[in-house]
């Protein structure tokens, strides 16, 4: 084996050029029917293949494949060739082919079922983004009230998905066990709690953002206080208005009011402080509201601008979100720690693991004026 390594290497011109020839014949003998249309694709059997790479590069196949795959063990020299040698090629692994002797196809899916939220873009693009620099493909799965989760979730399966990230607001428990049913595919539920088996749930410290927010509002003199709540989940739920509620208790107020809108969307805010401001008379009795999250805090300052009658009622948001930080709105809110999380879902995927413990992270309070008691 050694004395033919070395008359590879000794004949490397030579098999550099046999390789490049060949490659060249193949590109240019293609068929009567292709070169008319000449909008065909290039023919499977033109593609350079590992094989290729290992003949002009002296090496095995097999190290072609280890020079390709994170972590595998390979020399410095012939990592180097190996990628030279593939540069010239134009030669690109089969990640397909590679996730059947691997076992692992390198493709994460994440489920979404409320794309109209502003803050679920930031997420999108914030994991979409880790998880490309650590070499994933993402599969996005639509599961909102139009879209059928069972078949998604079977093609994902077929696919081989590494592991599934939650991102959505209610996670229905027929899909929990149907993602356990297929191959015990990893279920991170990520920003929001859940109570149920088998889960791991990377979330904000919500409870501590509500009684953060509690401590904002009571020191600027509010007295009478609301909460805006999103649509009712019986798999996942949010301690903010936990942590808001005893906040209030802690410097003997209560919580006065609470609000139940039918989504997150801004929309969902405006009609429903909106319906409340001309249904009854409390609103001139409310000083301050903390809604569940600045898609709703928004679509309450636009329902407070539009009332009739004149109304003051401070305003906190929760998520972060640029529309937030306007000069329209200036929106005092909680920020999540998108990036921190991301990363540690992406983590426990990556490790397997099953640990099955809350990995709970503290946000960060942004003071800016929807807050401030003006009267």
């Amino acid at each position: 084996m050694y004395l033919v390594l070395i008359a590879i290497r000794i004949e490397n011109n030579s098999v550099k050029r046999q390789v490049i020839n060949n490659f060249m014949a193949k590109k240019t003998n293609t068929t009567n029917v292709t070169n008319a249309v000449n909008t065909m694709p290039a023919k499977s059997a033109n593609k350079v293949t590992a094989s290729d790479v290992a003949l002009l590069a002296g090496v095995s196949k097999w190290t072609v494949s280890r020079a390709f795959t994170s972590g595998a063990s390979i020399s410095p020299a012939s990592l180097k060739r190996v990628k030279k040698a593939a540069q010239e090629l134009g030669y690109r692994p089969n990640l397909l082919a590679r996730s059947l002797t691997q076992k692992r196809s390198n493709i994460v899916g994440l489920v979404v079922d409320e794309f109209t939220n502003p803050n679920i873009l930031l997420v999108l693009n914030e994991v979409t983004s880790q998880l490309q620099r650590k070499g994933y493909i993402t599969m996005l799965i639509n599961i909102n009230a139009d879209h059928s989760y069972d078949a998604a979730l079977m093609l994902a399966d077929q696919f081989q998905v590494d592991g599934v990230i939650f991102l959505g607001a209610n996670l229905p428990e027929a899909f929990v066990h149907t993602v356990k049913d297929l191959r015990h595919i990893p279920l991170i539920v990520l920003y929001r709690d859940s109570g149920i088996a088998g889960i791991q749930v990377v979330n904000t410290d919500d409870y501590r953002g509500g009684k953060e927010i509690a401590e904002l509002l009571v020191r600027q003199g509010h007295q009478t206080f609301a909460y805006m709540q999103g649509p009712p989940s019986d798999s996942t739920h949010l301690e903010r208005i936990d942590g808001f509620r005893d906040g209030l208790t802690r410097h003997g107020f209560q919580l006065d009011l609470v609000l139940h809108a039918g989504s997150y969307q801004r929309q969902a805010g405006f009609d429903t402080l909106t319906n409340h401001l001309t249904s009854s008379d409390h609103g001139s009795t409310i000083d301050a509201m903390f809604c569940e999250n600045d898609n709703l805090a928004v679509g309450s300052i636009d329902a407070i601008r539009h009332c009739e009658q004149p109304v003051d009622i401070a305003i906190v948001g929760f998520d972060g979100i640029e529309l937030g930080a306007s000069t329209s709105y200036n929106l005092s809110t909680y920020q999540q720690p998108i990036a921190q999380l991301a990363a540690e879902a992406i983590r426990r995927l990556e490790n397997d693991e099953q640990d099955h413990d809350k990995y709970i992270a503290p946000g960060k309070l942004i003071v800016r004026t929807s807050h401030l008691k003006r009267r």
